[in-house]
């Protein structure tokens, strides 16, 4: 079975129903999310729902209910936030905004993904998620001049002196001491990982070499059995062929013997 089929079909058992996800929301100012009827109106209406596995109700639900796996479920991210569940909605819940922030719980608890990492790397760095600096990105740079507008747009890229600003922000929001966390917590389970995997492979080296020492000790054995029948079938021959050497001398003194007798 493939590591994506493990990591993202077979889930664990969920055993326990709690409201810890669920008072989140209600801090947030999300309590609606108690309204929801399950009625499915934001699946059979979700764009992204009809090209990935990602369903609205189930993900909503499973907040509901406390399953606290729904963080680490990749699914979440697959919502382009184009708010059509929300219009649907006969309850009037702000289905995305809860998707939104059902991403902002799984974010701080530790389950990000590797892409959005790098991410906000680029947005302390640059100010941009995604940066129009660079080589690569000339094209667009010229596009805009041919428009009539800047090279660069007026942000950071612009104005420099901003991204201190942007940084002090990450900073005293706390966002930049959770990712410095995230990213140390990664970086263990990563070394834990490689270390299991190295050890893995010194095991699996121990039982090559036992299982290459113990196929020689069978063909060893093997080989000093076979040797043994041959010597002993090699034995009886001989001996078989001395004793047929033997009877016609023995039969021949016999009947000398016998005749000798006679003659008497």
């Amino acid at each position: 079975m493939s590591d994506n089929v493990q990591k993202y079909i077979r889930r664990e058992q969920f055993k326990d129903i709690n409201s810890r996800i669920a008072d989140k929301f209600v801090k947030a100012g999300l309590e609606k999310i108690r309204s929801c009827i399950s009625c499915g109106t934001c699946s059979g209406g979700c764009p992204s729902g009809r090209r990935t596995a990602y369903r609205t109700r189930s993900a909503i639900r499973r907040a509901l209910i406390g399953d606290e796996d729904v963080l680490k479920d990749i699914d979440i991210w697959f919502c382009s936030t184009c708010y059509t569940c929300y219009e649907r909605c006969p309850r009037n819940i702000p289905v995305t905004d809860m998707i939104i922030k059902l991403r902002n719980i799984a974010v701080e608890e530790g389950y990000i993904l590797d892409p959005h990492i790098v991410l906000t790397d680029l947005f302390w760095n640059t100010g941009h998620g995604v940066p129009a600096t660079g080589d690569s990105l000339k094209q667009w740079r010229d596009l805009r001049e041919s428009l009539g507008l800047p090279a660069l747009p007026p942000t950071v890229h612009s104005y420099p002196e901003a991204l201190k600003e942007c940084q002090e922000l990450m900073i005293a929001t706390g966002f930049k001491a959770m990712m410095d966390r995230i990213k140390e917590k990664k970086a263990k389970e990563k070394a834990a990982a490689e270390k299991a995997a190295k050890e893995k492979g010194g095991t699996a080296e121990m039982d090559k070499i036992k299982e290459k020492i113990a196929k020689e000790k069978a063909e060893t054995e093997k080989a000093s059995k076979e040797k043994a029948e041959t010597d002993k079938a090699a034995k009886e021959k001989k001996e078989a062929e001395k004793a047929s050497k033997e009877k016609p001398v023995a039969e021949k003194a016999i009947k000398e013997k016998v005749g000798g007798k006679k003659k008497k």
